[in-house]
């Protein structure tokens, strides 16, 4: 329910874990597979209707505490003068990409985003009336570094050498990037607060390729101007930052969000009462539901009972059995305090 989220979020006891699942809605579900014979995925986000119906299909089958709007972190290209498709098998294809610092936008340049991306605050806002408070609302963004190297280099990319390329051969350009995004992406979580979200996560899930003290100099002024333009409560998310929880701990949100790497009674201790959320490597989903149950149990056990939102390292696989989301919100719902 919203309100156990919300306290926990804040730090609070709560009688058991509030849990949501990233990547909650999607190619997992027989009945979102329905929805999208119809429509394409950019048509499904950029219709509210349709967009609600598949971001409430795992609140209506799990009974989750938080429902994420169903959308994509690079709507948020739009404002900037970006164009993308999606296509099948590849995924995300930036149309105009930034090839040089002639291509980088300015600071600040952005269209308004209640206009540019209104469908997004018309979800939001369907969501809100229709839960209530049933189950808290969460808005998300993707992080400035994310974002850049999808325009540097498209969705596809596993080590992200052109993007980092990029940084050192044109360092003012790189930073001006990060700093155009940043600025159109706080614009964005506010406008999504505005709107109803209840909880705003950052996904710079991209940000733990660079090194220790870039993170530090480039991005975490620009997570912590983000994470003050909004009052709901902020989770930050960034991959493979295991042996630099300081970096996640100094962004500024108010939840830190930790990936399957972490161990997560290391992180508690390390992090003290800064509340968490995670961890569940999404592949013990595959395991079958007792092993589900056990390794839920481990989670929820080494996070304790204060300030804890229990969730995945990272999404749910497009391949997951049901039955394996099925039993990791249950055992969430089966916790005794």
């Amino acid at each position: 329910m919203r309100d156990r989220f919300l306290r926990a979020a804040r730090g609070e006891r709560t009688d058991r874990p509030p849990v949501w699942l990233m990547r909650q809605a999607g190619r997992y579900l027989p009945e979102y597979h329905d929805v999208r014979e119809e429509y394409s995925f950019l048509e499904a986000i950029k219709t509210p209707a349709v967009a609600e119906e598949i971001s409430l299909q795992p609140y209506e089958r799990f009974g989750v505490d938080g429902v994420v709007m169903y959308s994509d972190i690079l709507t948020v290209l739009e404002p900037l003068g970006f164009d993308y498709h999606i296509e099948s098998g590849v995924g995300p294809v930036i149309e105009n990409p930034i090839e040089g610092p002639e291509d980088v936008p300015e600071p600040g340049s952005h269209d308004r985003v209640d206009e540019a991306i209104d469908y997004v605050g018309a979800l939001l806002e369907r969501l809100t009336a229709r839960l209530g408070d049933e189950a808290a609302v969460i808005g998300f963004a993707g992080g400035p570094f994310t974002l850049a190297s999808y325009v540097l280099e498209g969705g596809s990319s596993r080590n992200y050498v052109t993007t980092r390329r990029f940084r050192v051969e044109h360092p003012d350009a790189f930073d001006r990037l990060l700093h155009a995004f940043a600025d159109v992406v706080a614009d964005y979580l506010d406008y999504q607060e505005r709107a109803g979200a209840d909880v705003v996560q950052l996904f710079d899930t991209y940000a733990g390729v660079l090194p220790p003290e870039e993170y530090r100099g480039r991005l975490l002024p620009l997570h912590r101007e983000t994470f003050d333009a909004v009052d709901v409560p902020t989770i930050a998310f960034v991959r493979n930052v295991s042996g630099n929880l300081d970096l996640l701990a100094d962004a500024g949100a108010d939840v830190v969000g930790l990936d399957w790497t972490v161990d997560m009674a290391a992180a508690r201790e390390e992090l003290g009462d800064l509340p968490v959320q995670g961890n569940l490597d999404p592949a013990h989903l595959f395991g079958g539901p007792e092993h589900v149950r056990e390794r839920t149990r481990q989670v929820i056990e080494k996070a304790g009972p204060e300030g804890h939102v229990l969730n995945l390292g990272h999404g749910v696989n497009k391949d997951t059995p049901v039955e394996g989301v099925e039993a990791f919100v249950e055992t969430a719902k089966s916790v005794e305090r």
